[in-house]
């Protein structure tokens, strides 16, 4: 089992930067991807990034190209989330995921199985 804590999560004004991190415990074979989600209330569940964590390959939500980077330190078995230009439609529960497997639906909530508790981002005007 596969266990996420997210960290870093926070209140930030329009234009400003936050950056979160998702600590992964537990057994590695069950992983060799990971992702950021995000919950706005009253919509879906929507992918924001993914990391290869063994190859470093990262996949970005097309929106968010140029304003989100996803990196990971396998040291310390954390993959961090660097949100930049912040705007208030980015305020949200954000959501760490781990899996394994291939590319696949890769940034669709349905094909994660292991989730952390989530971290509130809140960007005002």
């Amino acid at each position: 089992q596969v266990q996420l804590a997210e960290s870093g999560g926070g209140s930030v004004q329009t234009g400003g930067s936050l950056r979160l991190s998702c600590v992964a415990e537990g057994y590695t074979y069950n992983r060799n991807f990971m992702a950021w989600f995000r919950q706005a209330p009253g919509k879906e569940r929507e992918g924001v990034a993914a990391i290869d964590i063994i190859g470093g390959h990262t996949f970005i939500a097309d929106s968010l190209k140029g304003r989100f980077t996803i990196s990971r330190d396998n040291a310390l078995n954390t993959v961090y989330l660097q949100m930049d230009s912040l705007k208030p439609e980015d305020s949200a529960i954000y959501y760490c995921a781990a899996r394994r497997g291939g590319t696949a639906n890769i940034l669709s909530a349905y094909e994660w199985p292991h989730w952390g508790q989530g971290t509130q981002v809140t960007v005002s005007s």
